[in-house]
């Protein structure tokens, strides 16, 4: 085993940056918090980027459950904590890593160590985690870090990111003056306005948000790593370009369809306040409708 030369394992990223911002991802720090579908995937695919500090945190172990979409879920990692098994992928990519672990996930006493000298927060939280993830938001929020948050919804990706001049979490999603399912459906609804993936799906029975329950795929977790990636390097080298809320994108591969949306007033605008409705009663009437084996279409 020769010995790990960060030049050379990320030289190949040179091109599309300069050798003088490869050095600078080097020494920015990104957290992550969760390490299930999304969040292993995007804390892989950042450290191929040549990203050296991670804050990452997660209280979770892998189960069988977890084969179709976590990247870190095998037979060999049943039963072990995910950000054991992360950490160690991690350190297969770059020895030289500067890791933080917070096993017990996103915690009201941790969470200033958790997001100290962080540079850009993505939210790789489970959907239903509403109040780590407010918690989180709102301190990244008062200390003016960034946070990108990528959904896989149906075969594709749903992107929002908050930061510094933009509007904050809570103007956009709503959260305040609603039960669990009202902020399950107004979550969705923000991430992806356009709701693309509601035209394909082969069994709607599996869909339940007041259960707490859903279809994944992996595809769109690669997606999401991707997306997300993308816009970590930009915030990172200060490249510009990045498009914060009430701004969302979302790509749906299997429609082949991009979508951008603009929603001033966040979930008070009209507009997200009518989708808001419609989701409701569909959903509604999902939950009422036998599996046909055949594709719903709207």
């Amino acid at each position: 085993m020769g010995i790990f030369d960060y030049h050379e394992a990320f030289s190949r990223n040179v091109g599309w940056v300069t050798e003088s911002e490869q050095q600078k991802l080097r020494q920015s720090r990104v957290a992550i918090g969760g390490l299930g579908g999304v969040g292993g995937v995007h804390l892989l695919t950042l450290a191929r980027l040549g990203i050296g500090r991670f804050s990452i945190a997660d209280f979770d172990v892998f189960e069988t459950a977890n084969f179709n979409r976590q990247i870190g879920a095998g037979v060999d990692t049943l039963g072990r904590p995910k950000i054991d098994v992360m950490g160690q992928m991690l350190r297969n990519i770059n020895p030289e890593v500067d890791l933080r672990a917070f096993a017990d996930g996103i915690q009201a006493d941790s969470i200033d160590a958790f997001l100290d000298g962080v540079d850009v927060y993505v939210d790789g939280l489970d959907f239903f985690a509403f109040g780590a993830r407010r918690m989180t938001f709102a301190a990244c929020e008062r200390k003016g870090i960034p946070v990108v948050t990528a959904a896989p919804l149906g075969l594709g990706t749903a992107l929002v990111v908050f930061g510094p001049g933009g509007m904050s979490f809570e103007d956009y999603f709503g959260w305040d003056d609603g039960d669990e399912l009202e902020m399950s459906v107004r979550f969705l609804v923000g991430l992806s306005p356009a709701m693309l993936q509601r035209g394909y799906v082969a069994d709607s029975t599996r869909i339940n948000l007041a259960e707490r329950r859903g279809p994944s795929s992996m595809a769109a977790c690669q997606l999401c790593a991707g997306v997300t990636a993308v816009d970590v390097l930009k915030l990172l080298l200060g490249r510009g370009g990045v498009r914060l809320a009430p701004w969302a994108s979302q790509f749906d591969a299997y429609r082949m369809r991009l979508v951008r949306t603009w929603r001033p007033l966040g979930y008070r605008n009209p507009l997200q306040r009518l989708m808001i409705m419609l989701v409701k009663a569909q959903l509604n009437g999902m939950a009422k409708t036998p599996p046909s084996g055949r594709h719903h279409e709207p």
